[in-house]
């Protein structure tokens, strides 16, 4: 059986949003969320774990426009999308927030403003220089890493977890970190559930960067935390969601 986690040791400083907090802080700095269907925030109610990214940004001449993609994964397993536009195209008029459901409407809605169309590409006016030998991803930590690997392998309790190679090659590991990538450790959802993604990436001695996916939950029969390890973090998010069908 797993234990679950000290909070303490996986959450940052300042403490994750739960998904009710990330919606509700959303919706009340968009202008127009009252514009949302009723029906969406009815299922987003329903919502266990959240995750937003950028989705495409553009500046220029003193203008700018981002578009954000925020993702809930729901109790049905199934996935809700709500995407943000914020833009300043006014002198002096400081940022504005709007919150569209369907995509074809968020792209009416920067088709308005004096910029080029939205696009998927960061349109940044400014040149880059690259360095030849980029520095490792993660902010790695010295540690026994390699008995690390091994207890987070042996904790796993699904089936297609990672091989014995994977396990062989993380013997070489000196130094990894550990990401909360999803949801809120222990903090349980409209259906009695808890879900957790956490990256924990690990640095070889001859320079390469591994990440195993651990997926922590409670979508058990009898409500027990369950640890199941991933080598892809697509193989965790799907594991994440047919998790949540089959107790649905």
């Amino acid at each position: 059986m797993s234990v679950p986690y000290e909070t303490a040791a996986y959450e940052p400083p300042e403490s994750p949003e739960s998904p009710e907090e990330h919606l509700a802080r959303l919706l009340g700095r968009a202008l127009n969320s009252f514009d949302l269907p009723d029906d969406t925030i009815r299922r987003l109610d329903r919502a266990l774990a959240h995750d937003s990214s950028l989705h495409s940004a553009h500046h220029s001449a003193g203008l700018h426009r981002e578009t954000y993609r925020h993702t809930w994964l729901l109790g049905d397993g199934s996935a809700l999308t709500l995407w943000e536009l914020v833009h300043d195209t006014r002198p002096g008029g400081g940022p504005q927030h709007e919150v569209y459901a369907d995509e074809d409407e968020l792209r009416m809605a920067t088709g308005r403003l004096p910029l080029p169309p939205d696009t998927p590409d960061f349109e940044l006016p400014v040149q880059v220089r690259l360095s030849p030998a980029p520095g490792p991803r993660h902010a790695y930590v010295p540690d026994d890493s390699a008995d690390h690997a091994r207890r987070l392998l042996r904790r796993a309790e699904n089936a297609d977890r990672p091989d014995a190679e994977t396990a062989t090659l993380l013997t070489a590991a000196f130094a990894h970190q550990i990401t909360q990538a999803f949801g809120r450790p222990c903090r349980a959802g409209r259906a009695g559930l808890c879900f957790s993604l956490y990256e924990h990436a690990f640095l070889l001695r001859d320079g390469r960067e591994v990440s195993l996916w651990e997926v922590e939950h409670t979508a058990t029969p009898d409500g027990r935390h369950m640890c199941e390890v991933y080598v892809s973090e697509e193989a965790a998010r799907e594991a994440m969601e047919r998790r949540a069908a089959q107790v649905s």
